[in-house]
């Protein structure tokens, strides 16, 4: 380490599931993180930024499976592929210093050894699990966890598993946990600490499940051939393993660990902040200086989310209103601990108040004046007044409390006060009124001094959004002219009296038609289209034929599977008449026998009778089908139940 360097600084994202839709609520921890690492590395500290992948589970197995590849080809597709994890990272401008996957072989290993150890010193025995398991969170849970009856953490529908196992003495570390979290600041924002107590440590911590054997995609347990290391102990590791822990591939840990901040979801708080320190607890490791656990990125009110349809994709965003102002947005506008409300008409509104006309009216105006006036070039000399004296001491106490901001991070409170000083500046220019001051020669000197002041703060302004913009502070550092040594951290004191050259740019942010990128967005934000529709056939019927079909509403007593077939359900059903009709229909790979008891369908009931499996069908059922994204989809025509049975549709 350099004499220069400040010290060290570990940072850490969770890493990601590979998700093969991701949206902006994907990049928000991460933008949050690199923020926070440029940060350190502008003040001077030696920065190391981990993210990555966690590719083991059921989960990757079942969607390999259907998607008819092997798991580490799913997985590689995600994460290498167009528009996989590394590309978002880059298009995000993630200036990560180490990405790990949790299928690189050096942590395969490493983890192997973890485990080994923590069954070696009695922390992990083996024994049989029984209860609810939530899959899309890989989480098992006891009947008096659940909410509803559902998964406590995401809302959805668990089921019951039972498999051998080993487990993870979480309890016996109940009451160091408790005190790290309620008597330290281990864990913030604090709201956090009262929701892991009083929600989990309080009604009793359980031993947690920490091997699997229902399937085969992890990392094997080398000396229990069955058993695969579940997701935590694998996945949490890899803090460690990235750095070299238990492995040769790396050889930072005792440069970097224990980290200084994971930045985590408040979905995953819990298992950050109870079972990763118990586990270190139980290796005799030292804990992370501090977890911290953000908000959620909310769409107009609801979690983002594919099923809801309501993702919002950071390409379109980007390539719409430039990576620089999407990461603004996203940190300026929500509090960092808390969630979020994501709109495209608050993104633009941003877009157009802070950044156009605050921002960028600023430097423009400012580098025109100079032009028009000086033709760029800013002697020395100029006439000082007491308005000046006023910008310089506001920029010392906006850098003082920005950074002691970034330093709690508040991400939105420090670049609040970056907008106090563009704010003071955007005021001094009508103030001071160098449109005015340029008439005369007798007051150019104290124009020169004006626009001096207002170069300076825009240039202490640059330093301070470079974290979050780092393009656009690099725009201004150019067309300010600033040397190299007066874009760093330690550069920041206020000093306008030097020679300035500025060259004309182009406009920052130029200010955006809400309604027109409204509109646009639409359009493109529409999914293109994946479903295939069966040709229309160019056979004619005769009129009077068709009118021969009696269609009829038909209510479903009963449903069942037909024995030896795996095509077929047999219906009993409600025609009107007093007398049930039975009708076969080869649906059952869509629908569920029970599903459909009670429901109206619509049904031919005067095709001739025909045998089916050695049973009768009288009629057929009325059913939509079309192909998609490679699949046959089948959807039975249903009625409104107030439709009486036997009622005819012409």
């Amino acid at each position: 380490m350099c004499e220069k360097c400040k010290g060290n600084y570990y940072i850490t994202t969770p890493i990601y599931y590979p998700s093969a839709n991701l949206h902006i609520g994907h990049a928000y921890c991460t933008v949050a993180t690199d923020a926070m690492a440029r940060y350190k590395r502008l003040q001077g500290y030696n920065v190391k930024f981990l993210t990555g992948t966690d590719e083991h589970g059921q989960k990757i197995e079942d969607k390999a499976k259907e998607a008819g590849v092997t798991p580490q080809q799913f997985v590689d597709n995600i994460v290498l592929g167009e528009k996989g994890v590394l590309d978002l990272w880059k298009l995000m401008n993630i200036s990560y210093d180490r990405f790990i996957r949790t299928t690189d072989d050096y942590h395969v290993a490493a983890i192997q050894k973890i485990f080994k150890r923590m069954y070696e010193n009695g922390d992990i025995y083996k024994g049989t699990y029984s209860g609810k398991y939530c899959k899309p969170c890989e989480s098992f849970w006891t009947e008096s966890q659940l909410v509803d009856g559902k998964c406590p953490d995401c809302g959805r529908e668990v089921q019951d598993a039972q498999e051998e196992a080993y487990f993870f003495k979480l309890s016996k570390y109940a009451d160091r946990i408790q005190d790290l979290l309620e008597n330290t600041d281990f864990l913030e924002p604090r709201s956090r600490v009262h929701e892991m107590v009083n929600n989990f440590i309080k009604p009793g911590l359980e031993d947690l499940c920490v091997s699997r054997t229902s399937f085969t995609w992890g990392v094997p347990v080398d000396f229990d051939p069955g058993h695969v290391v579940y997701v935590w102990i694998d996945a949490l590791f890899n803090y460690m393993t990235a750095l070299g822990f238990e492995n040769k591939k790396y050889s930072d840990l005792n440069d970097f660990w224990p980290a200084d901040v994971h930045f985590v979801g408040k979905e995953i708080v819990r298992f950050h902040s109870i079972i990763w320190p118990a586990m270190l607890m139980s290796l005799d490791l030292p804990l992370p200086k501090k977890v911290y656990g953000h908000g959620w990125l909310n769409f107009n009110g609801e979690k983002m989310s594919k099923s809801r349809g309501n993702v919002v994709d950071p390409y379109i965003l980007s390539e719409k209103f430039g990576v620089d102002a999407l990461r603004f947005f996203l940190l300026r506008t929500f509090p960092f601990g808390s969630d979020g409300n994501f709109t495209n008409e608050l993104l633009m509104a941003t877009i157009n108040t802070d950044l156009a006309n605050t921002l960028g009216n600023l430097v423009s105006r400012t580098v025109a004046m100079n032009q028009k006036y000086f033709d760029g070039t800013l002697e020395e000399g100029g006439e000082a007044a007491e308005l000046d004296s006023d910008l310089r001491v506001l920029a010392a106490d906006v850098c003082a409390k920005y950074e002691a901001q970034m330093d709690r991070f508040q991400f939105s409170v420090a670049l609040n006060e970056v907008f106090r000083l563009l704010d003071r500046a955007n005021k001094y220019i009508d103030e001071t009124t160098p449109w005015i001051l340029a008439k005369s020669e007798d007051t150019k000197p104290r124009l020169l001094t004006v626009m001096k002041n207002l170069c300076e703060c825009i240039r202490i302004a640059a330093i301070l959004i470079t974290p979050f913009m780092p393009e656009t502070s690099e725009k201004i550092f150019a067309v300010l002219n600033v040397p190299a040594d007066r874009q760093v951290w330690d550069a920041q004191a206020y000093c306008a009296d030097v020679v300035w050259n500025t060259v004309v740019g182009a406009p920052l942010f130029p200010r955006l038609d809400v309604e027109k990128e409204l509109k646009e967005l639409e359009k493109l934000s529409k999914p293109k289209s994946t479903i295939e529709i069966e040709p229309y056939s160019e056979e004619k019927v005769d009129f009077d034929t068709f009118c021969k079909s009696d269609f009829r509403a038909v209510k479903v007593k009963d449903c069942c599977n037909v024995k030896k077939s795996d095509k077929l359900l047999q219906f009993t059903l409600d025609d009107g008449t007093g007398t049930d009709r039975q009708i076969l229909s080869g649906i059952a790979r869509f629908y569920k026998p029970e599903e459909l008891i009670g429901k109206t369908l619509v049904a031919i009931t005067n095709l001739p009778p025909r045998k089916m499996m050695g049973r009768e069908s009288c009629g057929m059922l009325l059913s939509a089908v079309h192909t998609e994204k490679g699949e046959e989809k089948l959807n039975l025509i249903m009625l409104d139940d107030a439709i009486p049975a036997g009622a005819k549709l012409c």
